[in-house]
C-alpha cells in the first residue's frame, strides 16, 4: 500500500499594481475582507513618512534611510525601489512566512517591484488596476489631502509611465465601480485556491 502524503498547501503570491489614484489601496483593503479566501497582506517597509491614521507594523514598517539601506545589504528584500525620493521595500521574511501558513499574499506594489518579482517566476497572478480615466487619478490624489502640488504632479507624471506598463500584468481591471471592481478581482484569485 502507497503512503500518500499531501503536500503543505504554499499559498499564492499575487501582484496588485496601478498608478497613484487609481484605487488600488482601495480595492486591496476591500479584497482582504472576503473572508472564504485566506487572503494576507503583505507589510511593506518604507523610508517615506507616516501618516495620519498609519500604524508602524500594521500600514507599513517605517524606518529610516540608513536601517532600510542596511537591510538591502542583507539581501532581506525580494524586491525594492526608489519611488517619489522615498524607498519601499517587500521583505522576504513577510511573503514566506505567510506562504508557508498557506495564506495568499498580496503585494500592493509600484511596476517597479513587481517587473523585479515577476523575473523570480514565482507569481500565480498579476493585476494592473486602471483608473476609469486619467481625470480620476487627480481628483483622488487631491481628495486625500495629503499631496503637495509638486508631489501631485511627480505622481501624474510618473502615473503615465506606470499606464504604459500595464500590459505586463495577467490582467487589467477597471476600477470605475468599486462593487463590480473587486468582484473582478474576487474572480481571478478564487482559482488560485481550487488545490487547497
Amino acid at each position: 500500500m502507497l503512503n500518500s502524503v499531501k503536500q503543505a498547501f504554499r499559498g499564492p503570491l499575487i501582484i496588485i499594481s496601478g498608478p497613484s489614484g487609481s484605487g488600488k489601496s482601495t480595492l486591496v483593503r476591500e479584497l482582504l475582507k472576503e473572508k472564504s479566501l485566506p487572503l494576507e497582506l503583505a507589510i511593506s517597509a518604507t523610508t517615506r513618512k507616516i501618516r495620519a491614521g498609519e500604524k508602524d507594523g500594521k500600514d507599513y514598517y517605517f524606518w529610516d534611510k540608513e536601517k532600510f539601506q542596511n537591510e538591502v545589504s542583507n539581501q532581506a528584500f525580494l524586491e525594492w525601489a526608489e519611488v517619489y525620493g522615498n524607498f519601499y521595500g517587500t521583505l522576504k521574511a513577510e511573503v514566506e512566512a505567510r506562504r508557508s501558513r498557506g495564506a495568499g499574499v498580496v503585494l500592493e506594489i509600484d511596476v517597479q517591484g513587481a517587473g523585479q518579482i515577476r523575473k523570480s517566476g514565482d507569481v500565480s497572478l498579476s493585476v494592473f488596476i486602471m483608473p476609469p480615466d486619467w481625470s480620476a487619478c487627480e481628483l483622488r490624489l487631491r481628495a486625500r489631502g495629503t499631496e503637495t502640488e509638486e508631489t501631485i504632479a511627480k505622481r501624474l507624471s510618473s502615473s503615465k509611465n506606470e499606464l504604459d506598463r500595464s500590459q505586463e500584468y495577467d490582467f487589467k481591471v477597471v476600477n470605475d465601480d468599486l462593487d463590480k471592481a473587486v468582484a473582478s478581482l474576487k474572480l481571478l484569485v478564487n482559482p488560485l485556491f481550487l488545490e487547497r
